[in-house]
């Protein structure tokens, strides 16, 4: 029996931080950072059955095509995305009334669509980009076991080399191949870095950075014919957690900054609906 300590429940019987209620959960579900969006996703529904939030994340659960969608807004940073896996995980494989682990466990397909910043000069903004693979430089995964495959400790090991002393060990996540071939089969595709803030990924205005040459040091990474496309500060802990529990992940990025040639976009509105739109048509 899983003790209260571990499985925090409201008084309505819902998970702690979501204040979902397992039957509000759909087995489809994208994620979004900023809680506005959430509604700039739900309103391309059929109709939105369900709207609940709490702090940060809020849910809409609907229906699109016929199919049960729900889109969660995660806030920023993977500490964020540590609650909202654990929470959506325990949603639908962990029986609230015994407390214990189901015997039939239920993977979810779980799309992100966030906003990135390009660290390669051919990867113009207002580009859609999809990770293949994320590497994290935050330190969420130094507190799970997880399993790599031989393709993710390649990368993992060419990672360390080529940033020589960092100080800690960087982490791997891969994309579902199904949601790939599904989604993001005609998209570029590359290798996504996740950093655990947005200043700390080598900008400076009044600060002093460890690793000033951050950009360019991720610009210059090559891995048999692979190459890190962006930074953001999600993805890795997506997959990685993803990955650990069974689940099908992928990171679908409107990019929104190139950081090779110190610009932003002027209508990442219009970039980022882009996305959004992109990936319900195929969902």
């Amino acid at each position: 029996m899983i003790a209260d300590s571990e499985l925090i429940l409201n008084a309505d019987g819902s998970i702690y931080h979501l204040n979902l209620l397992p039957k509000d959960l759909a087995s489809t579900i994208v994620l979004v950072g900023d809680p506005d969006r959430v509604g700039e996703v739900s309103r391309y529904f059929d109709r939105i059955d369900l709207k609940k939030g709490k702090r940060e994340f809020i849910t809409h659960t609907g229906v699109l095509r016929n199919k049960r969608i729900s889109v969660i807004s995660t806030g920023i940073g993977t500490d964020n995305i540590d609650i909202v896996f654990n929470e959506i995980d325990a949603l639908v494989n962990i029986d609230f009334e015994t407390r214990t682990l189901k015997e039939q466990l239920t993977s979810l397909d779980i799309i992100r669509i966030g906003t990135s910043g390009s660290i390669q000069s051919d990867i113009r903004m207002g580009t859609i980009l999809a990770s293949e693979y994320a590497i994290g430089f935050d330190a969420l995964m130094q507190y799970y076991v997880k399993n790599y495959s031989e393709e993710e400790k390649d990368i993992q090991h060419a990672v360390m080399n080529h940033f020589g002393t960092l100080g800690f060990i960087p982490y791997i996540g891969s994309a579902s191949k199904r949601l790939i071939n599904r989604i993001a089969r005609d998209l570029p595709k590359g290798i996504t870095m996740t950093t655990p803030g947005f200043y700390g990924q080598g900008r400076s205005m009044r600060t002093r950075n460890v690793y000033p040459d951050l950009v360019r040091k991720a610009n210059a990474f090559k891995l048999q014919g692979r190459s890190i496309t962006n930074l953001e500060m999600e993805t890795a802990g997506i997959y990685a957690l993803a990955n650990m529990f069974g689940h099908h992940a992928l990171s679908v990025n409107a990019i929104l900054a190139n950081r090779v040639h110190d610009a932003f976009l002027d209508n990442p509105k219009e970039i980022v609906d882009k996305a959004i739109r992109f990936v319900l048509e195929r969902i």
